[in-house]
């Protein structure tokens, strides 16, 4: 079967370069283009998830390129291209330094799974000499004051992913919310997105409470056993809502709540419904396929930093493909331009946002097991595209003002 599949996949590449413009095609006597990427991820120290079964595995994020770089490379073969990936994990003050040594050697495309200040001290190193995609930073402020026009973003923002819960629970008629947020920075950013996304579709914040991180050993038996019995209490004698909304990126409170809270009410955010990029659940547009293709080459199931680095590097595959070129200026313009589309497993061919270089994408809405929705819901409009009603549209850019 494998290598009927791999067959397949050849006919289908041989049947895509006709369609090609005629300067894309190679000769057959044309030098390879070798195109060289670097997939750079930023390990912090963090504690221990709350369950085991999140824990993170050695390969993540790396699992998903070396994926794309093997489609990448199915289609290079017969469009004059070679792709090779340098897989680097680094703590946060080495990032710059690998950055730009791979740039020393030949690297202008850097795929960069890290925080917001990694991120963005990053692409101000690297300045025009290489292309920056954020596969993982969700700060809504790299997509607007802090925007810079060498950094992408395949990671949605946090803006998109609350807009994207916001609206199911709109079309739900769940419009009067309680909103439980963490103590820690990020927890307090993702608190003010759903706010945001709460004026922004018409639901009413009844309450809001806070969950102080005390801290303490989450994984042992006397952490889980305090924030577990501290829920039922701390959600007593709430004002009447509809359903609960978590903002826990810290993941110190979160997961305790579905079953736990003092009145019978759903809960979605970071814990029960979730948006999210990926999940291994997702089994539609050809998901499928994609999960299997992964799962055999890893061994595991995908992961969404696994789904964005993909996504990131199969952005370069296209591009390069469209443009022959592996130039950085070249690339960006492609990219923010209307020629450029790709295929993401979603249902729509994803593209991005010319104002902050945001990739518009669905959103997938999922429980533990399955796959509860996909944002945008059908009743929100937009006049150029639905997916632009997630995060911020182009008149509610900073980017670039």
């Amino acid at each position: 079967m494998r290598g009927n599949a791999k067959s397949i996949i050849c006919t289908f590449a041989l049947m895509a370069l006709a369609f090609l413009p005629a300067s894309v095609r190679p000769s057959m006597s044309a030098e390879k283009l070798l195109v060289k990427a670097g997939v750079i991820r930023v390990d912090s120290p963090k504690p221990l998830p709350i369950s085991r079964l999140d824990l993170p595995p050695e390969d993540l994020g790396f699992a998903g390129g070396q994926l794309a770089t093997a489609d990448n490379q199915t289609t290079g073969r017969f469009t004059g291209k070679e792709y090779e990936t340098i897989d680097i994990a680094v703590a946060p003050e080495k990032a710059v330094a690998e950055a730009e040594r791979l740039v020393g050697e030949g690297v202008r495309f850097l795929v960069l799974a890290g925080d917001a200040a990694t991120t963005l001290a990053v692409a101000d190193a690297v300045g025009d000499r290489a292309l920056v995609v954020n596969a993982q930073a969700a700060d809504d402020s790299l997509r607007n004051d802090d925007c810079r026009p060498n950094l992408l973003h395949v990671a949605p923002s946090r803006a998109m992913l609350t807009d994207a819960l916001a609206q199911f629970l709109m079309w739900k008629k769940w419009r009067e919310w309680v909103l439980i947020h963490g103590s820690h920075p990020e927890d307090k950013l993702l608190a003010d997105s759903y706010r945001r996304a709460a004026r922004k579709f018409g639901a009413k914040i009844v309450e809001e409470r806070v969950f102080e991180d005390t801290g303490g050993a989450r994984r042992t038996d006397s952490g889980h056993v305090q924030v577990q019995k501290q829920i039922p209490v701390f959600t007593q004698r709430m004002d009447d809502h509809d359903v609960i909304v978590a903002a826990d990126e810290a993941d110190v409170f979160a997961a305790y709540l579905p079953y736990q809270t003092w009145d019978p009410r759903p809960i979605a955010g970071s814990a029960g419904l979730r948006p999210t990029t990926f999940h291994p659940a997702h089994e539609a547009w050809g998901a499928t396929q994609f999960q299997r293709r992964f799962e055999r080459t890893s061994n595991r199931y995908t992961r969404p930093l696994d789904y964005q680095v993909w996504l990131a590097l199969r952005v370069l595959g296209e591009v390069v493909t469209r443009t022959n070129s592996y130039d950085p200026a070249v690339m960006r313009d492609f990219l923010l331009g209307p020629d450029f589309e790709l295929a993401a497993f979603k249902g729509v061919k994803v593209t991005f946002r010319p104002w902050n270089g945001q990739l518009r994408q669905p959103v997938l809405l999922t429980g533990d097991k399955v796959l509860v929705s996909v944002s945008p819901q059908q009743e929100y409009l937009h006049k150029v595209s639905r997916l632009d009603t997630l995060g911020f549209d182009e008149p509610e850019s900073t980017c670039g003002r």
